[in-house]
């Protein structure tokens, strides 16, 4: 009996920006519907307005209920009937209402088991602020609707970077970085790295807090108090991790390439090299949750919104990777629950070396 492909949920984003464009320009290719099944959250008659705006011709099939999704086609479930005035590049507090609109519905289906990934296309974070959506973005939100600890971990075969702290500002950085917080992010990493990737034996690099590392308490303490401290322990309860590293030469010595993965302590001292390094292929994950989600590494673009110039090679990418994930995270727990298999797999490998 064939297997049914993997169903991935897919929140439309920002109206007004590249969302609609990348998304409909991924499946655009065929040979996407060899991987997956994807169902679109969001309006069939809007879509169609997109479709002729980005020069794409993959037919929409439209659903009415999520029992009726269709593989080798493009789904679309609706989750609004009402017409929608779009205009390209412009921020508005109502487009972000159909953003997440289309992001409950999706991760409704995604708890409900009815999609088995989800794919965010990008939101305005201030255009989707509301009394009902105070997030600063998909990954709290997620925190908050899915179980587990989330982590923004930015991905690419090459690169993986996780955040200590995410989408806050710099000034209170130090004050959330707590032993426990760190004990909890590099955990959550280190898990994700065997669950998720398939390494049995992670070795994760973390960044400084301060320039140079504090320099012996010339420029901060944090270092010394708190980070190099619990990294220690960190080593002692047996994982491998090194740091903390000067930031500011990291990268650009090529010392990332004999890491499994780099932590790093703010959203920016992680994602501008990354963005630099990977800036197309990356994929941001949402580790440590019960189910999976990846996004582009890209905002909503509204400069080029509606001009037919997106690459949606990012949303290509985060698609094969919330599949490549989903494969693994189960391949793990199978051979997890049942140890005998486990071994005779590894009996298996080594005989057929």
């Amino acid at each position: 009996m064939k297997e049914p492909k993997i169903r991935v949920g897919i929140s439309i984003g920002d109206l007004n920006g590249i969302g609609p464009e990348v998304v409909l320009k991924t499946f655009d290719d065929p040979r996407m519907f060899d991987f997956c099944t994807p169902v679109i959250f969001a309006n069939s008659k809007l879509l169609s307005f997109f479709r002729k705006n980005s020069k794409t011709k993959t037919h929409l099939q439209h659903i009415k209920s999520l029992d009726e999704i269709v593989e080798k086609k493009l789904n679309v479930f609706n989750v609004w009937n009402e017409a929608v005035s779009i205009s390209f590049g412009k921020e508005d507090v109502k487009i972000g209402e159909y953003a997440i609109k289309s992001l409950t519905a999706a991760t409704e289906a995604l708890k409900n088991d009815q999609v088995d990934v989800l794919v965010t296309a990008p939101i305005h974070k201030t255009a989707v602020q509301s009394k009902d959506f105070k997030f600063p973005g998909h990954t709290d939100y997620l925190n908050q609707e899915l179980e587990g600890e989330s982590l923004m971990f930015m991905i690419t075969d090459e690169l993986k970077v996780g955040l200590l702290t995410d989408h806050v500002a710099l000034n209170d950085v130090v004050k959330q970085l707590t032993p426990g917080v760190i004990s909890q992010k590099i955990s959550t990493i280190h898990h994700s790295l065997i669950k998720d990737f398939g390494i049995s034996k992670p070795k994760i690099a973390v960044l400084g807090i301060n320039p140079h590392t504090g320099d012996n308490g010339v420029i901060g303490q944090e270092d010394d108090e708190v980070l190099k401290p619990t990294l220690e322990k960190i080593k002692e309860a047996g994982k491998l991790v090194f740091g903390p590293y000067a930031a500011d030469s990291f990268f650009g010595s090529n010392n990332y390439k004999q890491f499994d993965a780099v932590v790093a302590t703010y959203h920016d001292q992680g994602l501008i090299p990354f963005k630099t390094l990977s800036f197309g292929q990356g994929v941001n994950f949402t580790a440590g949750l019960s189910k999976i989600r990846t996004s582009p590494d890209h905002g909503t673009a509204f400069e080029i919104a509606g001009k037919n110039k997106a690459d949606h090679s990012s949303f290509a990418e985060a698609v094969f990777k919330a599949i490549s994930i989903f494969k693994q995270r189960n391949l793990h727990a199978e051979l997890t629950a049942n140890p005998l298999k486990k071994g005779v797999i590894k009996k298996m490998h080594v005989k057929n070396s």
